[in-house]
């Protein structure tokens, strides 16, 4: 079965960065777009990054000029790089991947439905920002 495993996550503090890493297990991600998403406990996940295959990203408004995410010339792995970090972006972080679905339609799937309803996904990191 088709999977990818999250990493770097970890506790920071208000200001600092990270970079999650998404990498595959057992395929590869050059035909794949992968979508970033995030969770609390209670409420709803939400998209924050898309990258298409060809390398176009997708960054919703309220992430944008903070998150970025890129391909790694492995085609192994994908990054969520996060900057300038704040409380309210604790939370679990998802990477998923489809290779037939958009960038669109990955983001909106992936906020709504069951991450396993696209071709891969992980098991999340957590990420903590507090002072």
């Amino acid at each position: 079965q088709s999977q990818l495993v999250e990493s770097g996550g970890g506790l920071v503090q208000p200001g600092q960065s990270l970079r999650l890493s998404c990498a595959a297990s057992g395929f590869t991600l050059d035909a794949y777009a992968i979508g970033w998403f995030r969770q609390v406990p209670g409420k709803d996940r939400e998209a924050v990054s898309c990258i298409t295959s060809r390398g176009t990203t997708t960054i919703p408004d309220f992430v944008r000029g903070r998150f970025t995410t890129s391909r790694d010339s492995d085609d192994i792995t994908v990054y969520l790089q996060m900057n300038n970090l704040k409380p309210e972006d604790t939370a679990t972080y998802y990477c998923a991947a489809d290779a037939v679905l958009s960038c669109a339609r990955i983001m909106e799937l992936g906020a709504s439905r069951p991450l396993y309803e696209l071709d891969a996904w992980g098991r999340g990191t957590q990420v903590t920002v507090s002072a």
